[in-house]
């Protein structure tokens, strides 16, 4: 319900006999509401030049002592006048609390001077005019929620550019760009040093929604949405490693993911997603976990070439065409296994549920197809580079 009543017509000649002698001192008036605002805080004084803060006082006292004699159904410039001051302070960084107190101030000198004025005049009046305080005051609440209304609105409107821009200058610099003046830009946006220890974490889109890392532990994380997954730039500070980043991301999301090894700068931040989408290519289509470019570099060597990856599954693993699906299948995977258990067949051999002389058949069988032994290194060193290339890739954000 609404606090206003209608004036009475003594109550309106007493008010608007005070706002006209306050019109003819608004200058004055500026002057004492600036003094005031100077000595409660320096930021205007720093945001703001003094000429044009006394010039918006002036315009915002006169549309403020308008104001109060006009009629309910008039249209409201003062509202409009104060929406822009609104937006405006919110561009010069002025804070919201301060805003509002400069219009509780201007509110108070105002009722004041009224006071003042109709007490020299006609002490007698000064009950008339208390009767429109309510009505006042209403007035300079409507004028400060409106300037907070559209000094909100564009803060808002503020950290949507600046995130963009934000965002814009991240991708710039995943992206491979490295001009100097680029970095020292993305480094005091991104509140990150130009030199320091990071690395980029590439993961995979998954059906869930993404479950992104929180900063903790020492590391900081940026993180950039894509198609078919996410980019997450790591700050890991001064004492925490790869294997600190894999517990961490491990304990919220089970991968697929390609982590890169630490690179020393913010522009070195595209040479690390490449290594991190290298790294995730080496999972076989549909695998989980996270893996390290610094513990697949073998395996990445070959994913990196996919041309020389294909002539080299063709070189060593042809003579295998020949065979059933489901043959070709079990001695691949027999080699797979044998290669994770360290070359022990009986270790294999438990882990593929048969006889470790099965284990040893296989993989004589393998030797043959392949017309190479895997007693000489060279020979397995070939063997193990086209089980790697062989593999389905992960997809790359």
């Amino acid at each position: 319900m609404s606090t206003r009543r209608s004036r009475s017509e003594q109550e309106w000649a007493v008010l608007a006999s005070a706002s006209r002698e306050l019109t003819t001192r608004v200058p004055e008036l500026a002057d004492l509401l600036l003094a005031e605002l100077d000595a409660h805080s320096p930021a205007y004084a720093v945001a703001v030049p003094r000429d044009e803060h006394w010039r918006e006082i002036c315009e915002a006292l006169r549309h403020g002592i308008d104001a109060l004699t006009a009629s309910r159904s008039a249209p409201r410039p003062d509202l409009a006048y104060v929406a822009e001051l609104g937006r405006r302070r919110a561009e010069q960084g002025i804070s919201l609390d301060l805003l509002l107190y400069a219009f509780r101030r201007a509110g108070y000198l105002l009722w004041n001077e009224l006071t003042d004025t109709v007490s020299a005049r006609d002490p007698a009046a000064l009950s008339l005019l208390g009767r429109t305080a309510v009505t006042v005051w209403a007035g300079v609440d409507d004028q400060a929620t409106k300037a907070a209304d559209a000094y909100r609105a564009t803060e808002r409107e503020l950290l949507r550019r600046t995130d963009e821009r934000v965002q814009a200058l991240l991708d710039a610099l995943l992206a491979g760009q490295r001009d100097a003046a680029l970095v020292r830009r993305a480094s005091a946006a991104l509140d990150l040093p130009e030199q320091g220890r990071y690395a980029v974490l590439v993961l995979r889109a998954e059906d869930r929604a993404p479950a992104r890392v929180a900063d903790g532990d020492g590391l900081r994380f940026l993180w950039r949405m894509r198609t078919d997954g996410e980019v997450g730039v790591v700050a890991l500070g001064e004492s925490a490693g790869l294997a600190d980043l894999v517990g961490c991301v491990a304990a919220r999301r089970g991968g697929p993911g390609g982590i890169s090894t630490v690179v020393g700068g913010l522009a070195e931040l595209g040479r690390a997603r490449r290594q991190a989408e290298l790294a995730l290519g080496t999972l076989p289509a549909g695998a989980a976990g996270l893996v390290r470019l610094d513990r697949c570099l073998p395996a990445a060597l070959v994913t990196a070439q996919p041309e020389l990856a294909g002539l080299l599954v063709e070189d060593v693993f042809g003579g295998l065409d020949a065979l059933e699906a489901a043959d070709r299948s079990v001695l691949l995977e027999t080699l797979e296994t044998w290669l994770e258990c360290g070359g022990s067949a009986a270790r294999a051999a438990t882990r593929l549920y048969c006889h470790r002389n099965t284990v040893f058949n296989r993989l004589r069988r393998l030797e043959q197809l392949t017309e190479r032994s895997l007693s000489r290194p060279r020979d397995l060193v070939e063997m193990t580079l086209a089980l790697d290339a062989g593999r389905p890739p992960q997809g790359k954000p």
